[in-house]
């Protein structure tokens, strides 16, 4: 018999507005191989191509997604961006957590009060820890809210979760109200705005905290023969 080896926690990945997978690989990708070694981490473009301009170009090339679009009265492809993530991660699961940025990180974050409310992700398992760059309460933005997520953070969400907090990101407000819905949140403030920060030794140190924390959830102490097949595709760059 094989000799049983541990697993990384597997993360599903969420890029931000009218961006795509390949950017915020690039971004994360900064980060220190102490963490990226510790992880693994599984990024997803979004289904529908930017219906517009999106601000990062001139810096990274298209092609460019969009998980949803929102105005005052209306949230369009919420529903269907929620499914469609959901069946990725019954096809290529399981995963232990989400991590999302901007757009991916408000998505990733109302999930998992869907899911707690048994109203989304049903064909999973329950989402165990959450890593948030730059994100925020869909509900504080001001917008339509979908039907299923009008009760997303109803209750306090019991769920492991990592906040990044920027001090000049046009989001800090949201993304300071997001905390309140999570039990004992792990923050992360940087003096940078809305992106993927570089990690000083202090947020690192509170970075490989975390990480060591999830390791130590059932989820993620999952073990595999050395050679079985993960049955998982990753954007290859």
């Amino acid at each position: 018999m094989e000799n049983p080896i541990q697993k990384k926690p597997r993360i599903l990945c969420l890029h931000g507005y009218r961006t795509s997978a390949k950017i915020l690989q690039k971004l994360v990708r900064r980060w220190p191989e102490t963490v990226l070694q510790k992880l693994d981490l599984v990024f997803l473009d979004a289904p529908f191509p930017s219906r517009g301009k999106s601000d990062v170009e001139g810096i990274f090339d298209p092609p460019y997604y969009e998980w949803f679009h929102t105005n005052e009265k209306f949230t369009h492809n919420f529903e269907e961006s929620v499914a469609y993530i959901e069946d990725y991660m019954v096809k290529h699961g399981p995963f232990d957590g989400l991590l999302g940025f901007s757009q991916g990180a408000v998505l990733s974050a109302v999930i998992l009060g869907m899911q707690a409310e048994g109203v989304a992700l049903g064909k999973v398992p329950k989402v165990k820890f959450l890593i948030v760059i730059s994100g925020g309460r869909l509900r504080g933005l001001n917008l339509g809210v979908p039907k299923l997520a009008s009760n997303a953070f109803s209750k306090k969400i019991r769920c492991l979760s990592l906040h990044f907090i920027g001090e000049t990101d046009f989001m800090k407000p949201e993304g300071i109200a997001l905390l309140e819905a999570f039990v004992d949140p792990v923050v992360i403030h940087h003096p940078k705005g809305h992106s993927v920060p570089m990690l000083d030794d202090k947020s690192l140190e509170t970075m490989l905290r975390f990480i060591e924390k999830i390791q130590k959830t059932p989820c993620c102490n999952r073990v595999v023969a050395q050679g079985e097949d993960a049955n998982c595709q990753r954007l290859n760059f």
